[in-house]
């Protein structure tokens, strides 16, 4: 869990310590959050814990949900669908600059990531590998140096975690760390053409690894979801 001492824990560290357990898994889409719960936890005030999830909100990760409280959101298959064709338009031209700014301190960062998403994987811990799965995506975007299109994909990795939360049907609906692999030395070679095609046939595996119709149970406590 978060080392952060009770009393340094702001908005900003409990939003981001909550999006952390939404990638990981550990809050799937339909968990209630209880601010009365949250704030004990957490040991913060209830102003704190408001601030926290209305900035979840603006991510699209959480639903305020009229006389009902916050809620993980729950995309539906339509959204789904829809989060992953954003992702097939953005992401293949995305990879293909990053293949043409590609620096060997870049390759050293992408290569780590792969290392820790094995590691993550061969110890059973899937949420941990989703987490380092989007973390790679996002490093590629960065490396492209397109902040408005970064930003963008930012949010629909955000996304793509709940849908695959819902939606699981198979362990390949982890990034396949064959697909990373492949990506990388296509981005080791300056490759922009085979980086771009890689990209979106990962992308395609990826859509085929969930079921749209299956949906995953919300967890019964905050409290043990965060590890607290």
């Amino acid at each position: 869990m978060n080392t952060i001492d009770t009393k340094l824990w702001t908005s900003e560290n409990v939003a981001a310590d909550l999006e952390r357990a939404v990638h990981e898994h550990r809050l799937p889409p339909g968990t209630k959050l209880g601010e009365d719960e949250l704030a004990e936890a957490y040991g913060i005030s209830r102003t704190i814990v408001r601030a926290a999830l209305q900035a979840l909100s603006h991510r699209r990760l959480v639903e305020h949900k009229r006389n009902r409280g916050a809620f993980i959101a729950q995309p539906s298959v339509r959204e789904a669908r829809e989060v992953f064709e954003a992702r097939s338009l953005l992401e293949p031209r995305t990879a293909r600059s990053a293949a043409t700014r590609m620096t060997e301190q870049d390759l050293d960062i992408l290569k780590q990531n792969i290392a820790d998403e094995h590691v993550a994987l061969d110890a059973g811990e899937n949420g941990r590998a989703l987490l380092l799965s989007g973390q790679f995506h996002l490093e590629v975007a960065r490396i492209a140096d397109q902040a408005t299109i970064e930003d963008m994909i930012s949010e629909l990795i955000s996304r793509s975690s709940l849908v695959i939360a819902l939606y699981w049907r198979r362990r390949a609906a982890l990034c396949e760390t064959q697909a990373h692999h492949a990506l990388l030395d296509a981005f080791a070679e300056g490759n922009g053409d085979a980086a771009e095609d890689l990209m979106k046939s990962h992308l395609l595996d990826l859509v085929a690894s969930l079921d749209l119709r299956s949906v995953s149970q919300p967890a019964t406590s905050l409290r043990e979801a965060l590890g607290r």
